[in-house]
């Protein structure tokens, strides 16, 4: 009987305990990338541990990179017998063959293999690379979001609309206003109410390469023109970065939250990062590229890599390509970075480190980054809520929103052109983006009043 007693004493507590964690779950917000989600990949596995990426090149046949591609072999026959032609190579340097993704704007096949846990990857490399069908090899590189973790959830300055909404349920103004517009960084500094009497980024595709994006959220609901998974087979889950980035970007005006940068551009919502149990987001070289070169065969105007990591030739040649086609770069920056990152120290990518608080640009900061709000922001999170963020991840994402009113403006900018309209009045080197200036670039009798509206701004 006591057995008995205990058994159940232990089953009522644990009852209470899921009630408990259900209860808070929903009065609770997320605190910047601090609530749990579902992890896909178990265990905190990380993808491309053990594995090398090996291009070999498409036949001339198969080079064809037209906008329609999708993502799939063009000639089934072909992809069998360049398969066979893998999994022979594999086999001679003791690899096995993983995955492989067609790179058609490189001309090549991209494939995953695996080696051995306690093999060494340089020596694989180097032999891969002499081999004559190999253009090259290099190992799969780990790339980490560029947010802070919040330290709280206190609304800044005490806004009572904004601490309804962390405190629980959202804040909603009763003729539909943006409850937290007035706390918005871009609505303070960059006056977005006046920005977008001129440009919303109608219809500019921007392509938000990152975690899994709620597409249900209030304020993104409608706006990703796709939402595709590069991390694995299921359908992209919703996770706190990606969503947060995705809602300063292109927020929906009039649904009682925030109003992104560019509320009528089209996200292209491609997941190729994930979010861990620690609530860090991680991506590889693998995912990011599959994602690369959808955005560029699927007509993005704008990248958006709320990211960082090593240098990597695979993605550095994709960004190459991107470039080339007009495309605007997006990166965040590193500060901690001990040398050369991807994607902020690629040439022609609009890199952005958070502006500091106050003073100067933060430590570690390149003399030439663009600097963008990226502290106390708020923006949406998954399960229709919002939070306060910090990080270069965000101020990226406010350069994205901003690329994407000037390409509405003036769609044949260059990334050349696109760096010089946002680079500060009377500065080549690292300062506070003026919006007001750069819109006055492109338009005669642009008129920026300079003061706050506490309704938003109205598409």
């Amino acid at each position: 009987m006591n057995i008995l007693r205990l058994i159940s004493t232990l089953l009522a507590a644990l009852a209470a305990s899921l009630m408990l964690s259900a209860a808070h779950a929903q009065a609770a917000p997320p605190a910047g990338d601090e609530q749990a989600v579902p992890v896909p990949l178990g265990a905190d596995a990380e993808p491309g541990a053990h594995q090398l990426l090996v291009m070999l090149r498409l036949p001339a046949s198969h080079y064809r990179p037209d906008a329609s591609y999708g993502g799939r072999y063009i000639d089934d026959s072909g992809r069998a017998s360049r398969h066979r032609r893998a999994e022979a190579l594999a086999r001679q340097h003791g690899l096995t063959l993983v995955d492989d993704w067609p790179m058609p704007v490189l001309g090549l096949d991209c494939y995953v293999m695996r080696y051995a846990e306690h093999t060494a990857a340089g020596p694989l490399i180097e032999a891969l690379s002499r081999d004559p069908q190999v253009e090259w090899a290099q190992p799969v590189a780990g790339f980490s979001a560029m947010a802070q973790i919040a330290a709280t959830t206190t609304a800044p300055n005490g806004n009572d609309a904004a601490r309804a909404v962390v405190d629980g349920a959202p804040a909603r103004a009763a003729d539909g206003a943006d409850a937290l517009y007035p706390v918005q960084p871009a609505a303070r500094y960059w006056h977005l109410a006046d920005l977008h009497r001129y440009a919303t980024g109608r219809d500019v595709k921007v392509a938000v390469i990152d975690s899994g994006i709620d597409a249900n959220h209030p304020d993104l609901r409608g706006q990703l023109a796709v939402n595709n998974n590069f991390v694995d087979n299921g359908p992209a889950p919703p996770e706190n970065h990606g969503t947060a980035v995705a809602g300063i970007i292109a927020a929906r005006a009039g649904n009682g939250g925030i109003v992104g940068v560019a509320p009528q551009a089209k996200l292209m919502g491609l997941r190729a990062c994930w979010q861990q149990r620690d609530q860090t987001t991680r991506c590889n070289s693998f995912t990011l590229s599959k994602a690369i070169h959808f955005a560029i065969l699927n007509g993005a105007r704008v990248i958006n890599l709320s990211l960082s990591g090593p240098p990597d030739r695979l993605l550095d040649r994709l960004l190459d390509v991107a470039l080339e086609r007009g495309i605007g770069v997006v990166g965040a920056i590193d500060a901690q970075a001990s040398g050369p990152a991807f994607p902020s120290s690629h040439r022609g990518v609009l890199a952005v480190a958070a502006q500091a608080r106050a003073g100067g640009p933060p430590a570690g900061t390149p003399s030439d980054a663009l600097l963008a709000p990226g502290n106390d922001v708020p923006t949406t999170m998954p399960g229709g809520r919002w939070s306060f963020v910090n990080g270069s991840s965000y101020a990226a994402a406010h350069v994205s929103g901003m690329v994407a009113l000037l390409d509405q403006l003036q769609p044949a900018s260059s990334p050349a052109q696109l760096r010089t309209l946002l680079t500060p009045a009377g500065s080549l080197n690292a300062g506070n983006i003026d919006a007001c200036v750069s819109l006055s670039r492109l338009i005669r009798d642009f008129s920026c009043a300079r003061t706050l509206s506490q309704r938003g701004a109205t598409p």
